[in-house]
This record gives structure tokens, sequence and C-alpha cells, in this order.
């Protein structure tokens, strides 16, 4: 049963992708109201 194991590495990648670009969404939100850069 290979392809569980790469079932399971591609959820997990999608997870982590999902989870860097929603901190980061939620980062740029928050920054947007303080333009000092």
């Amino acid at each position: 049963m290979w392809w569980l194991l790469v079932l399971e590495a591609i959820v997990a990648l999608g997870l982590f992708v999902f989870v860097i670009w929603w901190t980061m969404f939620s980062g740029k939100k928050k920054n947007d109201s303080n333009k000092e850069d």
C-alpha cells in the first residue's frame, strides 16, 4: 500500500502549506493598518 504513504504525504504537505498560507494571510491583514515599511 505505497499509495497510502503517498496520500498521507500529500495531505500533510497540503496542511503544512495551508497553515503557512493562512498565517501569512492573517499577518498581512494585521500589518495592513500599520504601513511603516
